[in-house]
């Protein structure tokens, strides 16, 4: 072959190379794809195409347990700041974990709730497509009933989420499509139920419902998004009291709901998708915004705002989002917002879906992956400077997206793989007592634990246990 014959060849060669490069440049890949809009999925219908009816299966299989004297009744416990203030004391030594039972649950990321002797956990059923309230004895994990309906939902990384809210007097649930249910708490009968996202046109979020509903004393406080922002509903009849109106549209996140009083005003403090938001609890004006930052813009909000006595409000996100630190002021009834700082992970105290905890004027939590030099450790700030750790627990003790809170003087810290750590809380160091796994072959151990008489439930992905700590 000679030279002429080479350079031909070589030159049709890079005219067909630029040929499929201005192709590839100009032709959309993405032409025949479609348009993902909001709400084309159904998720702002609440799947309307369903016939579902709020708690109409129930099962009994026992009435039989142990009655005890402490409660775990909702997301963060009966104070909402995850500290129980029981004084049995826990080991601190684990050594062999002794697991008292334990059973399996569809997969999900939703925690218990514990009243007197009987635990709470939604779950949702594959085989019979049902989502559930389940009723277990405490001291010994029979069930007791469960109460649930038919609905068909696909995984989506987990199905359920949201841990119940438990009184004397009612059970309150929201399941991952945004189904609510009011039962009797003596006997599993069904008060009321509402559907959400059917009933106020709102939109389901990403991997379904996380929000926990609260109850205050007889009263339901849900937060819808689409037509209204939050609601509340009176537990034994299931008659709206009042609804907050939605101008900003703003879109129901994972976050959930916590009590705040300030300035002598009750209210309730939430992080929707677009803002952060004060709503009056009580008085002629209940349901009334009585302060909003519009400043809080992030499409996946799963932490719930930590509210100090001094009027800071904290709050974090993940995938990026960082964090933000409130100042709320009152002056003759009437309050205002400034924002004191706002930055991204790398430069502070930051969460991905666990709530810090507020102890002794400080701020407690595990900083996400992308919290640069600090990421995946437990950290200590102080709320005046959150970008400043007190303390770190160093490059050898990270953490994942499991919870922590703390009780008899011990933080309890749950990794992804179900692995316990306990530690010494302390506003100076990181101290570490014990660490031990807890549940073999465990994965995404991310639920929120729950703790009553001694008794710790905590779960991984398919699976929960119940961990003897009694001393």
């Amino acid at each position: 072959m000679n030279n002429r014959t080479i350079n031909i060849i070589v030159w049709a060669l890079g005219a067909v190379a630029l040929i499929l490069i201005i192709w590839w440049v100009q032709t959309d890949p993405t032409a025949d794809y479609l348009v993902s809009m909001p709400g084309a999925d159904n998720r702002g219908k609440g799947l309307a195409e369903q016939d579902v009816k709020i708690g109409e299966n129930f099962e009994q299989f026992a009435t039989d347990y142990t009655e005890m004297s402490e409660t775990w009744p909702r997301f963060r416990g009966a104070d909402f700041d995850n500290i129980s203030k029981s004084s049995v004391k826990l080991k601190e030594k684990i050594g062999t974990p002794k697991i008292v039972w334990s059973v399996e649950l569809g997969e999900g990321h939703s925690g218990a709730a514990i009243y007197k002797g009987l635990a709470y956990i939604l779950d949702y059923n594959e085989e019979k497509r049902s989502d559930m309230l389940r009723c277990f004895s405490l001291a010994d994990g029979k069930e007791m009933w469960t109460r649930g309906y038919n609905l068909n939902i696909k995984r989506n990384h987990g199905m359920s989420r949201t841990i119940p809210a438990i009184t004397e007097d009612y059970i309150l649930t929201m399941g991952p499509m945004c189904h609510v249910m009011c039962l009797d708490r003596k006997d599993g009968s069904l008060r009321w139920g509402l559907d959400v996202a059917k009933d106020y046109e709102s939109e389901i979020p990403l991997w379904y419902t996380g929000q926990c509903p609260l109850i205050d004393g007889k009263t339901a406080i849900i937060v819808t998004g689409g037509k209204a922002l939050m609601i509340a509903v009176n537990c034994e009849t299931g008659e709206k009291i009042w609804e907050t109106p939605n101008p900003n549209n703003w879109k129901m996140s994972h976050s959930s709901v916590l009590p705040y009083t300030f300035g002598g005003r009750k209210m309730y403090v939430y992080s929707p998708i677009g803002g952060l938001v004060g709503v009056a609890a009580d008085g002629p004006d209940a349901g009334k915004v009585l302060w909003e930052t519009p400043a809080w813009n992030h499409s996946v909000v799963a932490p719930s705002p930590v509210c100090m006595p001094d009027g800071k409000i904290f709050m974090t996100a993940g995938y990026g989002a960082g964090s933000m630190m409130v100042q709320l002021k009152e002056n003759s009834g009437k309050f205002s917002i400034e924002v004191l700082t706002e930055y991204v992970p790398k430069d502070g105290l930051a969460s991905e879906q666990q709530t810090a905890i507020y102890w002794q004027g400080h701020l407690f939590g595990i900083m996400p992956k992308d919290g640069g030099s600090m990421r995946n450790q437990l950290v200590c700030v102080d709320p005046k400077d959150p970008k400043k750790p007190v303390w770190t627990s160093g490059t050898e003790n990270r953490f994942g997206l499991g919870p922590y809170f703390m009780a008899d003087n011990k933080l309890f810290i749950l990794n992804d793989d179900a692995t316990l750590t306990i530690a010494r809380p302390s506003t100076s160091q990181y101290i570490q007592l014990d660490q031990v796994k807890i549940i073999e072959d465990a994965h995404d151990a991310w639920a929120p634990f729950a703790l009553a008489n001694g008794y710790l439930l905590m779960r991984d992905s398919k699976k929960m246990v119940c961990v003897d700590l009694n001393l």
